[in-house]
């Protein structure tokens, strides 16, 4: 058994990440679900682009449930071969399928933007269930690779896996009850997907929002231009100042958004794989804050595309209301009797 001192490690550990990612996992939850509500309840909203952006609403609310335990995978735990590959799998693969299915609403509502002329012909609107085998399927069979045989669990043992100075004594190796990521994921299929799958998504995310950006900036000088000709005038009308404003806190809101929900995760996957090739574990506190801060924060993307969506959030809306109504009501008949 681990001695008192990496049992109480262990424990304030784990008391450390159920206290930040509770909240946070209980409130992406809630939006998601009002979300999925709304889309559910208004009928108009039942077609193909909806239906796409309600499987990415699903996959960041599997996100959600799943926020305790993907910073538990930095963790060395005593666990069985097969709950430990569960523990590490599982949340890999919610995590992927949720990035999976980001990069396909962003591409789909990108080629509505840059050829709508084309855009009803698209091949995910041909075939739906095509477009949910795409984003589902090869997240699941990349993250289940380690259950297949790419794994480093019959490898010698590492130093600290088991977080104690005195071994098991059945942590030996291809014996051993210590589960950790470094277990279940070797280092090259750390580096393939952080750099082959998750690095690339961002930047195709943020590349189709930059080109959308940009092409919505010609748009409104060509409406611009067009309007200064039909006033003739050569100076900026107020109706053009609306519009430049308008577009400027288009802009900035983006810029935030990605600074505050693509940087953490960005700057945690990155100090990862530092402590990865530097073969150190680090600062177990600062790994916590940085993998919930990370992983909370890239979450929140979801619910940002779907709150600012008046359509999604009005049957939430009318309900409170209504809500709020008859509790006015009650109260006033109170007062009254």
């Amino acid at each position: 058994m681990m001695d008192s001192n990496d049992s109480h490690a262990l424990l304030s550990g784990e008391h450390l990440i159920y206290a930040i990612t509770i909240p946070l996992s209980t409130s992406i939850i809630l939006a998601n679900l009002v979300i999925i509500m709304g889309i559910a309840w208004n009928r108009q909203l039942h077609n193909t682009p909806n239906y796409l952006f309600l499987s990415l609403l699903v996959a960041d609310l599997c996100t959600g449930v799943a926020l305790p335990f993907i910073p538990l995978m930095g963790l060395n735990r005593e666990l069985s071969f097969s709950s430990c590959l569960v523990a590490h799998i599982f949340p890999n693969f919610l995590f992927l399928a949720f990035l999976f299915n980001l990069v396909m609403v962003h591409y789909e509502r990108y080629i509505c933007i840059v050829d709508p002329l084309h855009y009803n012909n698209l091949w995910m609107h041909r075939s739906f269930p095509l477009a949910l085998l795409v984003v589902w399927t090869p997240p699941l069979l990349y993250a289940s690779l380690p259950a297949f045989g790419w794994n480093n669990w019959t490898g010698p043992d590492w130093n600290g896996c088991c977080a104690s100075t005195t071994l098991l004594s059945n942590c030996s190796e291809n014996r051993t009850t210590c589960c950790s990521y470094r277990r279940v994921f070797p280092n090259a299929f750390i580096y393939l997907e952080v750099y082959g799958l998750v690095l690339p998504a961002i930047l195709t995310i943020a590349g189709m929002t930059g080109r959308v950006l940009w092409i919505t900036r010609g748009q409104l000088k060509d409406i611009c231009r067009l309007h200064r000709s039909v006033e003739r005038g050569s100076q900026a009308s107020d109706q053009e100042q609306r519009l430049n404003l308008r577009y400027t806190r288009c802009v900035v809101a983006v810029s935030l958004t990605f600074l505050a929900c693509w940087v953490p995760y960005l700057i945690y996957m990155h100090v990862c794989i530092g402590f990865l090739i530097s073969d150190t574990r680090g600062n177990s506190t600062t790994h916590i804050v940085l993998s919930c801060a990370g992983i909370g924060s890239m979450a929140v993307v979801p619910l940002v595309l779907g709150l600012v969506n008046r359509q999604y959030t009005e049957p939430a809306y009318k309900l409170v209301q209504k809500l709020r109504d008859r509790w006015r009501t009650q109260g006033s008949e109170e007062v009254a009797v």
